[in-house]
């Protein structure tokens, strides 16, 4: 979201630099945006369909390929019922304003409720606490980081990732401006962090536990009454009812499991109930847990009690320019949670999606249901999904596949027909879904820097012209009749030469920003092609209760599925504490996003970066030493990593970076194969979840660490 000046020549990428005339991120980039040129200028990136035949790839034409994909899909699906496809979605789609739009009416054309997506390996816990207490899923606060007195971070490294639901750019120097006011920065986490390094208050945690510290920082607040709620109150239920919930959760006995002092936990709830204005933010190791649940409502409820919801200098909802929100809401898909349930392991559904943890064995379990063909736009499941060879292995024994993306990589080398959109400089840009979770109401529009070529099409013609076909022929009663056929294809082609920019230009104006009567310069369309810096629309506001999506417009403290949960986490308080062995982490790298960049020569070239980091300690009582290649073992396999000793890890910790493993047969990375790195989760474990959401619990995998051969 960061404002990108790309200067080029009309056929390539000469340089990217940040733009000092953005209102927002002014003049701040992070190495990635870099990135931009090499993905756009990429040999290996795709520009025309491919089938597979064999073993071997062919290029095909648009209409070929269309074609293929929509009549193997309506095949499986009349022989085996609409469920038999399923639809995997990549993050990628978060930033695509075009696919977003698109993407709704394509998954309703294909008619299945087998769907997944990254949601559930990443903030699906925040969205569910969002749903469940505030109405709708994307109704998720985010620190207002300028005008913070007191924040407590936890499972976070924004240094590194720049923000995760928190779109800020120049985050170090925000939290050095907090420092400067006089203000405090907390952080929880295994690893001290790039971010943790700023710290006035590190807590150094066992992994797996921050709904166990979460909830002691409540026990202590309502113990010692603390507990000030403010404005919060009057549309607020279930204060009592969270009291009696974390009562069992005392400093004292979740110390040891936390392995944070109880002098700690009570030090830190008193400074974030003393502080004027303090926020509480979690993000991926908070989602990471087999508690996960819990902790991204903890999260919340910690910053209803002391008033900082929605108010200046804590926790703030986001009025973005196109209202994502307002426009789900009125469509009817706030959100949704536990209609149904997974085939196989009965887990929940969340959002019309399932949890990515149970589709390897959809696809393998044979029986009434199973999963025959499998979409995969803009998403790497072999990569980014636990036990990635057990989804190799099953996305090999598909009958069919197509894959949206533009690159033959892990995933892609298993589709029969893969249909890459134009990159991201030869397509505009708005930030729709991001723009939700921005420390700041902005808006900014970017025209193509690059003509793309007769022969490609992006994101939204590709899902626009795959909806046209599915409504034509529509599993279950054969092909429709000509005359509702003919209807079905007017209705697609209608909908393809609208295009997103119609829709967005309508978005807009109808959102909290556009033109009124009394409002001379509405943001629109036409005003952001103007303004080629962006528009700053000012900073965060109070929006609750008038935001409140829930039906009585009133917060649901304790939600119901919450409140059944806690009994769960008391009892892991009654678990002995075992310290002899070692847990597995993950960890962001600033020069990578997830699998995404490693085929770019600037960010991938230096030393190796995929290493396993570890105490000396640990290491010294296992003898190993720094630099020498390591078996890293789990319950579902093995990988060889080298070894780098640091001591900001926790004892009984070790971390290795995700989004690599490009040591696969049959890729196309030709950059990224020569660094390739191991897949981290070829090691996690797709039976480690949080029973309550079905997320997988990526950290504090049970690991041992050997010398390699």
């Amino acid at each position: 979201m960061c404002g990108v000046v790309v200067e080029h020549d009309g056929e390539r990428v000469l340089k990217i630099r940040g733009d000092d005339a953005d209102p927002w991120s002014r003049g701040y980039l992070c190495p990635k945006a870099t990135a931009l040129g090499d993905l756009h200028d990429d040999p290996d990136r795709l520009r025309t369909p491919m089938r597979r035949i064999g073993s071997a790839w062919t290029p095909c034409s648009w209409n070929d390929a269309l074609d293929l994909v929509v009549e193997n899909i309506t095949r499986l699906q009349q022989r085996h019922g609409r469920d038999a496809v399923a639809l995997y979605t990549g993050n990628p789609m978060a930033h695509n304003f075009g696919g977003l739009l698109y993407g709704v009416p394509f998954m309703d054309a294909l008619g299945t409720k087998s769907r997944f997506s990254a949601t559930s390996i990443d903030q699906l816990p925040h969205m569910l606490a969002a749903l469940l207490m505030f109405g709708h899923q994307l109704l998720m606060p985010v620190p207002d980081l300028d005008r913070t007195e007191f924040l407590l971070m936890l499972g976070a490294n924004p240094l590194v990732s720049n923000g995760s639901i928190l779109s800020a750019p120049g985050i170090k120097d925000r939290l050095r401006g907090l420092k400067a006011r006089g203000g405090e920065l907390v952080v929880v986490d295994p690893r001290r962090t790039e971010t943790a390094m700023l710290a006035d208050t590190f807590l150094e945690i066992r992994p797996g536990t921050d709904a166990l510290l979460l909830a002691a920082f409540l026990e202590v607040l309502f113990r010692e009454k603390l507990i000030a709620p403010g404005r919060l109150a009057a549309f607020t239920d279930g204060f009592e009812e969270l009291e009696r919930h974390v009562r069992p959760f005392t400093p004292e006995r979740v110390a040891s499991h936390t392995g944070i002092a109880t002098e700690h936990i009570v030090g830190v709830a008193r400074r974030l109930s003393a502080a004027k204005r303090a926020a509480v933010y979690g993000r991926v190791g908070v989602c990471h847990s087999a508690f996960a649940g819990l902790a991204g409502w903890l999260v919340y409820a910690l910053n209803i009690v002391t008033g900082n919801l929605d108010r200046e200098g804590g926790v703030m909802f986001t009025t973005p320019a196109f209202d994502i929100v307002a426009l789900t809401q009125t469509l009817g898909k706030g959100g949704s949670f536990g209609r149904y349930q997974s085939r196989v392991r009965g887990l929940p559904e969340f959002g019309g999606e399932l949890p990515a943890a149970t589709l390897a064995e959809e696809i393998e379990t044979p029986g009434a249901g199973q999963l025959r063909a499998l979409v995969t736009l803009a998403g790497n499941p072999v990569l980014s999904t636990p036990n990635g060879r057990r989804m190799d292995r099953a996305l090999a024994s598909l009958e069919f596949m197509v894959s949206i993306d533009p690159y033959l990589n892990e995933t892609t080398r298993h589709a029969t027909v893969i249909l890459p959109p134009v990159s991201q400089l030869e397509q505009s840009h708005y930030d729709v879904a991001l723009a939700a979770f921005a420390v700041r109401n902005v808006a900014r529009y970017s025209e193509p820097c690059f003509e793309r070529g007769p022969e490609q099409k992006a994101d939204w013609e590709i899902l626009s012209a795959l909806t046209t076909r599915l409504l034509a022929k529509r599993p279950g009663g054969g092909v429709l009749a000509r005359p509702l056929q003919g209807l079905a294809q007017a209705l697609g082609k209608a909908a393809e030469g609208l295009g997103p920019e119609r829709i967005l230009d309508v978005g807009l104006r109808i959102g909290p920003h556009g033109p009124r009567p009394w409002k001379r310069a509405g943001v629109t369309l036409s005003r952001l092609r103007r303004s080629t810096h962006g528009v700053d629309l000012g900073a965060l506001v109070s929006r609750f209760p008038e935001r409140l999506a829930t039906p009585n417009r009133r917060i649901a403290l304790v939600p119901d599925a919450f409140a059944a949960d806690v009994a769960r986490l008391e009892r892991e308080l009654a678990r002995p504490v075992d310290d002899g062995g070692l847990v597995l982490i993950g960890r962001r790298q600033l020069r990578t996003n997830n699998s995404w960049l490693h085929n770019s020569p600037r960010m991938a070239k230096g030393r190796d970066r995929c290493s396993l980091l570890m105490h000396p300690k640990d290491a010294a009582s296992r003898g190993l030493v720094h630099g020498q290649r390591v078996v890293l073992t789990s319950r579902t396999g093995s990988i060889e990593v080298p070894l780098q000793l640091i001591d900001r890890m926790r004892r009984g910790v070790v971390s290795l970076p995700h989004g690599f493993g490009h040591d696969r047969d049959g890729m196309a990375l030709r950059v990224a194969s020569v660094q390739p790195g191991k897949s981290i989760n070829d090691i996690t474990d797709e039976e480690r979840i949080d029973p309550l959401t079905g997320v997988v619990a990526f950290s504090g995998v049970p690991v041992t660490v050997t010398p390699a051969a």
